[in-house]
């Protein structure tokens, strides 16, 4: 088995998939790159048995056509110092030894046998839909922040996907904060709702390229989900089970409404908070007429801060106090130059809301859960 390739497209190509290459496995081959060479192809696969991403290359030259897992570590490591230059590789399907020729360097490692690496499945009964890559880049840049790590509660560590038709729905949750990402301009044929996991949704917002004309093409079953794009596929296993009812959460009547510019405010709390408690992160909200002034204090360090904002509010004068750190995740995931904070009372959840134009396609909700002032 050999191939020639260019340098940095072979680096590229490995960069892509090795974000679910798991460190920590049992399974040593779950360290390695699958290569898996055609008459005129190049198949690279990625594995961590939840997750297995491949991508497709056009190698300059390929001859006696074979399949070898090779250790992902040291290939990585070696093509990353090279310039712009054509690499061979070289593999001996008896020894499984593998030599890398690039310039005047000759490279030599050992392979393992593909036979030893994961099956990739194969789906059957499928449904797919046809997403923007931008809105769904957008869509896990908006949710993965406020998923949960409970591994008591496997389902809240995953963002949940509802299609109806009519709008594209991603919801994430940890029980104190909640993101609900909705898109009302991608159409689909019937109804669906199924949990995608963390990891590989982490993996694909860094490599899905941010362009409004690329098409990502969605197909699922009850158990699986593939995305593919340009030159990746990637399968990941669905999480099983049942979302919670996060529309019973979201509260309706929120007549105190406040509105603040967004970078003056996530600005503040960054200031405020580092004088606040390290445990609770806590920040005070204290809102009447035109101002809002955000306190924090330490009192093991005997450290504390406020600063005052103008603000549009209307409503009861309020003290609330929020978690800062999970405040900022929120304001720093959003763009607008605007936002609305919607209260009730001091003990009921806050709702975030972008300012935007009531037709805009994109509507997002972001739900805090309030934490409880210390005197």
């Amino acid at each position: 088995m050999k191939f020639i390739i260019s340098s940095s497209a072979l680096l590229k190509s490995l960069q892509k998939i090795s974000g679910v290459l798991s460190s920590s496995s049992t399974l040593p081959i779950l360290e390695d790159f699958l290569f898996e060479l055609t008459e005129d192809k190049l198949k690279i696969t990625a594995s961590d048995l939840e997750t297995t991403i491949s991508v497709e290359l056009q190698p300059d030259m390929a001859e006696n056509p074979g399949v070898v897992a090779i250790p992902a570590k040291m290939l990585l490591d070696i093509m990353k110092t090279f310039s712009e230059l054509p690499v061979t590789i070289s593999v001996d399907m008896d020894t499984l030894g593998v030599e890398l020729f690039a310039g005047e360097g000759k490279y030599k490692l050992v392979g393992h046998r593909s036979d030893e690496f994961p099956q990739i499945p194969t789906l059957e009964n499928t449904r797919s839909i046809q997403i923007n890559g931008s809105i769904l880049a957008n869509a896990f840049n908006k949710t993965l922040f406020a998923t949960g790590n409970d591994e008591l509660r496997p389902v809240m560590s995953g963002v949940l996907c509802e299609m109806d038709g009519e709008k594209l729905t991603f919801v994430a949750t940890d029980a104190h904060k909640l993101v609900r990402y909705r898109r009302t301009d991608v159409k689909m044929d019937g109804a669906a709702s199924f949990i995608l996991p963390k990891k590989p949704l982490n993996h694909l917002k860094n490599i899905i390229p941010d362009d409004a004309d690329l098409e990502v093409k969605m197909e699922y079953n009850d158990a699986n989900a593939v995305l593919e794009f340009d030159d990746i596929r990637l399968i990941c296993r669905l999480i099983d089970g049942k979302y919670p009812n996060y529309e019973a959460v979201i509260p309706t009547q929120n007549p105190f409404k406040l509105s603040v510019d967004r970078k003056i405010l996530l600005n503040a709390l960054r200031r405020v908070a580092i004088f606040g408690s390290k445990s609770t992160h806590q920040v005070r909200f204290k809102i009447s007429g035109k101002e809002l002034v955000l306190t924090a204090e330490d009192i093991d360090f005997s450290s504390e801060a406020k600063e005052r904002l103008t603000c549009s509010y209307e409503g009861d004068d309020i003290e609330i106090g929020f978690n800062s750190r999970f405040m900022q995740d929120m304001l720093g995931t959003l763009e607008t130059d605007t936002i609305n904070i919607e209260m009730s009372a001091p003990n009921r959840a806050g709702i975030i809301l972008p300012d935007t134009a009531d037709d805009d396609p994109e509507d997002i909700l972001m739900l805090i859960m309030p934490v409880m002032l210390t005197q």
